[in-house]
């Protein structure tokens, strides 16, 4: 399914956008020497002819002579291209700032240049991003991004700013209402959340077929209604529950589990139960506090914190995981590269809710020889659940049930779940299910996962998590938290001492440049307060603290990581923040126990394999393992990538080398031998060498007091 409202890039005939202005237009003029990986020659008056040179070509355009008025948003040209352009991508730059944004208020490609050998116009609309970065025309710039492939010929001719025409007014104006109705949604669960209710559900208990509810209600009549809602339900729409009458308080009432709806088998351990009275809500919901397990698992320990990040057996070199020896792995999941609605040849049926589903049994065995072979060495595994949109579907009629209804995915590598229809919540929970099944067995024959890392870098959600761009916070985190939810009552269902695990990039207080749409921390105190109002569970931090340049491995020059709570950034630098805002009383698990936190993807990079570079990533690890091992509240640290991947977007930042280098494939790397070495009787030895680089004389050096 299509974002509702996609890019808007319109082929239309030059009479037309000329049409739009109702002055001559002021062209616009490439910054020749600012090409890059590409060469440009100027034909004659603003008419260019462009050769891409590279994968990353890209230049700049010059500022213009007069401001923009309010209404030319449209930036348009002429063009003709005998190959065509996979994407164009538009940054601004404010020479206030030196700062990045780019259209829709981040890094998100738009639809390319079509194959044409006859002059074309190619327009789109960059008002939203104008707005949202606040950029000034008479005091910044502009960068176009021609796609990433080489050899290609483009003929640009008289680029500039119009008035939007009447479809793209249309289209604008529908996108301004349903951001109008977005904010309207935002600001009644934000008002859920705060509101203190006199009445309260106290207690849910999940047995093998029926729930127990308990709770109280003030009410004029003694009369109130139990609400089921369900992880499709929206909670401040009450008109759409159903529920059951009560007649006295406080009460206790036991339910059956399992209930038909829509031909579905729905367990009622995935709702959440409110009291209301009329239209009018009297409680605050909540979840199960306990989900009777159907199996006696014991609890994973962690042996070290050394662990790797995107772990498969296939990729080679399992040796590191004895040589490290690594105590911890993270593995790679995509849900809808495996399940399929319709049986087929080589899929494994698995039976859930009344429907039965089937995975692809050739992905299924490549997992279970992941995860047994971690488990034949005590290696503790999160699965990092991720979604495909449905165009990157195994199967298509999964991808459009699961892919969010707003995606918008020009740019983005995964969708939110897709959690508004009983069909998407039972597919996706069927997924779910099939996995805790399979790797929560009392016998272990296809190994075990432990935690669940509930998607990926959800801060940076429209490039990581996509479901539309510029969501406000709270309906964001309101889809994050029923998928966090519905895996965690599912999972609890096997394993009574599984986790979930939320994914941050090294924002904090702030989002990240250029990518980021929420800051870390107010989707950290969201998650806290559903806790509160909700129920509390076990969820925990899988945070990402790359230094503050992912190219640049000497992270103690961080300018936005400080030792202050409210830091722009957590990086290696100031892990002392990450570690005192989790032992902080008020943040733990029902205020008492502290939440895991696994450092789940992270490195320092090697900007080439000169010696020099080789160095200093290996000094950027020792700084950050040194701090690290000071601090109690961080459990785990996985090295990712593992090995360089030329996918990295140009990141040299493995262990090993590139599996393909030309020299010396997969070699080891200095920073190899550190990981080995470090919590070894070796460790002081080897990370010896590299205190000259960091710029110090003994590691308690670089131990701070956080504010």
């Amino acid at each position: 399914m299509k974002s509702r409202y996609p890019i808007i890039m319109l082929l239309v005939a030059n009479l037309m956008a000329i049409s739009c202005n109702s002055r001559s237009p002021e062209y616009m003029r490439f910054d020749l020497p600012s090409a890059n990986h590409l060469t440009i020659d100027s034909l004659g008056e603003n008419e260019y002819k462009i050769t891409t040179k590279g994968h990353d070509p890209y230049i700049f355009l010059k500022k213009l002579k007069k401001p923009l008025s309010k209404d030319q948003t449209v930036l348009t040209f002429e063009y003709s291209s005998a190959k065509g352009v996979n994407f164009l991508e538009v940054f601004f730059f404010s020479e206030e700032t030196g700062s990045f944004g780019s259209n829709l208020a981040g890094s998100q490609k738009g639809p390319g240049l079509e194959v044409t050998e006859e002059i074309a116009i190619y327009s789109v609309d960059l008002g939203e991003s104008i707005e949202n970065f606040n950029w000034n025309s008479e005091k910044g710039f502009i960068r176009l991004d021609f796609g990433d492939r080489d050899n290609t010929e483009i003929i640009i001719h008289n680029i500039y700013f119009r008035n939007r025409n009447k479809t793209e007014s249309a289209l604008f104006k529908e996108k301004e209402a349903f951001k109008a109705l977005d904010q309207q949604a935002n600001d009644k669960l934000a008002n859920y959340l705060s509101n203190d209710y006199q009445s309260s559900v106290t207690h849910v208990e999940v047995l093998d077929s029926t729930l127990r509810i308990k709770g109280n209600y003030h009410s004029d009549d003694g009369k109130a209604i139990l609400h089921a809602v369900k992880p499709w339900e929206n909670i401040t729409l009450l008109e759409q529950f159903e529920g059951m009458e009560l007649t006295q308080s406080p009460f206790s009432i036991e339910l059956e589990r399992f209930v038909n709806i829509d031909g579905f088998l729905y367990d009622q351990a995935l709702s959440k139960w409110v009291i209301a009275k009329g239209k009018k809500l009297l409680s605050s919901a909540r979840h199960a506090d306990y989900i009777k397990p159907e199996r006696n698992l014991p609890a994973g320990k962690l042996a070290g914190r050394k662990g790797i990040g995107g772990y498969h057996i296939g990729r080679g070199y399992s040796s590191d995981l004895v040589d490290f020896p690594a105590s911890s792995i993270t593995v790679n999941i995509w849900i809808t590269r495996f399940i399929y609605l319709d049986e087929r040849e080589n899929t494994i049926a698995h039976e859930y809710g009344g429907k039965t589903y089937y995975f692809d049994s050739i992905t299924v065995e490549g997992y279970d020889r992941t995860m047994l072979e971690a488990s034949k060495h005590n290696i503790i595994v999160a699965a990092i659940l991720l979604v495909n949109s449905a165009s990157q579907s195994a199967d298509p009629k999964v991808g459009q049930l699961l892919q969010d209804e707003n995606f918008g995915g020009e740019n983005a590598f995964y969708t939110m779940p897709n959690m508004t229809s009983i069909e998407s919540v039972h597919c996706y929970a069927a997924a779910l299910d099939f996995l805790a099944n399979r790797y929560g067995r009392e016998d272990n024959k296809y190994g075990r996962i432990h935690h669940w890392i509930m998607h990926n870098e959800v801060d940076a959600g429209h490039v990581w998590t996509n479901m539309g761009s510029n969501r406000p916070l709270h309906v964001f985190l309101d889809a994050y938290y029923k998928s966090m939810r519905l895996c965690y009552n599912i999972i609890r269902k096997y394993d009574e001492h599984s986790e979930v695990l939320a994914s941050f990039t090294h924002s904090w207080s702030e989002p990240v440049p250029v990518d980021g749409d929420y800051a870390t921390l107010d989707l950290l105190n969201g998650l806290l307060r559903y806790s509160e109002v909700e129920g509390d569970f076990q969820w925990g931090l899988a945070c990402h603290p790359y230094p503050e340049d992912l190219n640049e491995p000497k992270t103690w020059n961080d300018n936005s990581a400080t030792f202050k709570m409210n830091s722009p950034m957590v990086t290696f630098k100031n892990l002392e923040v990450l570690d005192k805002w989790i032992e902080l009383p008020e943040n733990k698990y029902l205020g008492t126990q502290k939440r895991t936190v696994w450092l789940s993807e992270n490195g320092t990079n090697s900007r080439s394999y000169s010696e020099q570079d080789l160095a200093e990533q290996a000094a950027g690890f020792a700084y950050a393992w040194k701090k690290m091992k000071h601090l109690d509240g961080i459990d785990a640290f996985q090295w990712h990538n593992w090995m360089d991947a030329r996918g990295e977007f140009g990141l040299r930042i493995g262990l090993r080398k590139y599996p393909d280098d030309e020299t010396d494939p997969a070699g080891k790397k200095p920073v190899w031998y550190l990981f080995q070495a470090a919590d070894t009787s070796q460790e002081d030895k080897v990370f010896e060498p590299y205190k000259s680089i960091i710029g110090i004389n003994d590691w308690s050096e670089i131990i701070h007091t956080v504010e």
